[in-house]
């Protein structure tokens, strides 16, 4: 067989072992799931007419169709930290150490990671998504080309999140740590215009929340579903998903490659 066919047959096995891992421990990612449904339903049903009214908007429906796009990426996030768990739990039990001694590609360890992760980010936003659409998200005048754009922005910053995480997940010492670690990943959303215009923010803070990685992705996002001006936030979320893919994918190659202590 060729290196290519190898590698993709090993990767293929990889990737069966960790769906495998999550379908049978699913506690963890149900409850990295449970984080933005919980969201979604408290801001809309306890703070929706009221944050509604203070993005000028006219009822909870508006408040809907705003919150629904951030709390997709948010999902993506989430998710990605039991990937930064899992790859850690990996490398601290002793399969790592394992996989190293057997004539498997090396790349296919980590690959395996990757693909599985982003699978199930998919899936961990069609549900989400399916819980906005069940009280009251519409996106009715977005076109077929937006709806396949729409879909393949999520698929590339779970991409992005995902290869972040793994490093993350290498360099930490124990899962808990791994966990911690990647905090950031559900933090930043937070301070994002998920939840508000960045306008509406503090003059000091604005800058800060606009140019970080969520915001661009989530008004594209917006844009997309929802008929909105994108603008300049096009190209910049394109560039943090390449960026941190690029970050991502050579720090945890380089991770991966370093001799075992």
């Amino acid at each position: 067989m060729s290196t290519l066919a190898l590698a993709a047959r090993d990767t293929s096995t990889m990737l069966r072992r960790n769906l495998l891992h999550a379908r049978r421990y699913p506690s963890l990612t149900l409850n990295l799931l449970l984080t933005p449904i919980m969201l979604l339903l408290l801001f809309v049903y306890i703070f929706g007419d009221t944050m509604s009214a203070g993005i000028g908007g006219g009822d909870r429906s508006d408040y809907i169709a705003y919150l629904v796009p951030g709390l997709l990426l948010m999902t993506i996030g989430s998710t990605t930290i039991g990937t930064a768990v899992s790859v850690s739990t990996d490398m601290t039990e002793g399969i790592i150490a394992r996989f190293r001694t057997m004539a498997i590609h090396r790349g296919s360890v980590i690959t395996g990671h990757v693909i599985g992760s982003v699978i199930q980010s998919v899936i961990s936003v069609v549900l989400v998504g399916a819980v906005g659409v069940a009280i009251g998200f519409r996106s009715t005048d977005a076109t077929a080309i937006e709806w396949l754009a729409a879909f393949g922005l999520l698929v590339l910053f779970a991409l992005a999140l995902t290869w972040i995480a793994v490093g993350m997940g290498m360099v930490s010492p124990n899962a808990e740590a791994a966990s911690n670690n990647a905090m950031p990943l559900i933090f930043l959303p937070l301070i994002s215009s998920t939840f508000v215009p960045v306008e509406q923010m503090p003059g000091w803070f604005q800058p800060i929340a606009e140019y970080q990685p969520f915001t661009p992705a989530i008004e594209t996002l917006r844009g997309l579903l929802l008929g909105t001006e994108i603008g300049h936030n096009g190209w910049l979320a394109l560039g943090w998903c390449l960026a941190l893919a690029t970050l991502g994918y050579f720090w945890s190659k380089a991770v991966f490659n370093r001799d075992p202590k």
